[in-house]
C-alpha cells in the first residue's frame, strides 16, 4: 500500500461527528494552541490498527507523504509509523548492531526534519518519547564520540528546548519519559529547569508530568530537592502536576511553600 493509499482509506472513514468532537478537545478555534487543525474524526484505535497493517510495507521515504498531510489524523499514522520503523530496530538484539544503530539515526533524523507537523499534544507524546527517547538511551554510530554519544544527543535535545516552537518544546520535555523509565533522571531535571518558567499551560502540564514519573520511577528524594530549589517559581499547574504521587498532607505543604 503506498502512501496515497493510506490517505484515501482514511478519508473514507471521517466521521463527522467525531470530528466535531475532536475539533473542540484539540482547541483548533481562532487563537488556540491547536489553531487550524484539521480532523477527520477518527480515534486513535482506528489509525493505530491501519499502522499495524502497513508500516513494515511503506518505505520509510514515503512516511513524509503523510506527514506533511492536511489532516491530523493522517499525520498522526506517519508519526506512528516511524515509531514502529524504530522500536522494530530497538530490540535488545538489534541495540548495539551497526546497520540498526543507522537505520535508527534516519528515522530519527526524519522526525526531527519533520518535527513542526507534530503540531498538537497527542502528536508529540505518542511520538517523541518512543523516537527520540528511544534514541537517548540507544548507542548510535559516531567513532570520535563516547559509546552513547551524550554530547550530540545534548545538543539535539537543547536544540529543541531552546526553539520557539512549542511542540518542539514540548518533544524536548516528554521525550525524558524513556530516560526515565531507565533509570537515569538527569535528562528530566535538565530539561524541567530549562523550562521552569515557559510562558505555556501545556508546557506546564508537561514539565509537572515528567517530574511525577521522574519522582515515581526514579527517586521521590530527588522530586524533593528539585521542588525545594524551583516550588516557590513553579507554575501552579507544573507544581499541582509534580505532586501529584505524594499523600494530601505533602501535597498541601508543597502547595504552601509555592
Amino acid at each position: 500500500m503506498l502512501a496515497n493509499d493510506i490517505i484515501a482509506y482514511m478519508e473514507s472513514l471521517h466521521n463527522d461527528e467525531q470530528r466535531r468532537i475532536l475539533m473542540g478537545f484539540f482547541k483548533t478555534g481562532p487563537g488556540e494552541y491547536g489553531e487550524g487543525d484539521e480532523f477527520l474524526g477518527l480515534k486513535v484505535p482506528q489509525t493505530r490498527e491501519i499502522v499495524k497493517s502497513v508500516w513494515k510495507d511503506l518505505p520509510l521515504n514515503d512516511v513524509p507523504e503523510l506527514l506533511m498531510n492536511r489532516w491530523h489524523e493522517v499525520r498522526l499514522c506517519g508519526l506512528l509509523i516511524l515509531v514502529a520503523k524504530f522500536e522494530k530496530l530497538a530490540t535488545k538484539r538489534l541495540a548495539c548492531d551497526v546497520v540498526a544503530m543507522q537505520r535508527r539515526d534516519e528515522v530519527l533524523r526524519m522526525y526531527l526534519q519533520y518535527a513542526e507537523q507534530a503540531n498538537n499534544w497527542d502528536l508529540v507524546d505518542l511520538s517523541a518519547p518512543k523516537i527520540l527517547g528511544g534514541w537517548l538511551v540507544l548507542p548510535t554510530p559516531s567513532p570520535h564520540l563516547s559509546s552513547l554519544n551524550l554530547d550530540y544527543k545534548r545538543q539535539v535535545v537543547d536544540a529543541l528546548a531552546q526553539s520557539n516552537h512549542l511542540w518542539k518544546q514540548r518533544m524536548s520535555m516528554v521525550c525524558t519519559w524513556k530516560t526515565t523509565q531507565q533509570g537515569d533522571p538527569s535528562w528530566c531535571l535538565r530539561y524541567a529547569e530549562i523550562h521552569l518558567h515557559h510562558p505555556h499551560d501545556l508546557m506546564h502540564k508537561a514539565v509537572g508530568w515528567m517530574l511525577r514519573e521522574m519522582g515515581k520511577r526514579v527517586s521521590m528524594d530527588l522530586l524533593r530537592d528539585f521542588l525545594r530549589q524551583h516550588a516557590n517559581e513553579m507554575p501552579r499547574t507544573m507544581l499541582r502536576y509534580a505532586i501529584e504521587q505524594m499523600s494530601e498532607q505533602e501535597r498541601e505543604e508543597w502547595r504552601v511553600k509555592s
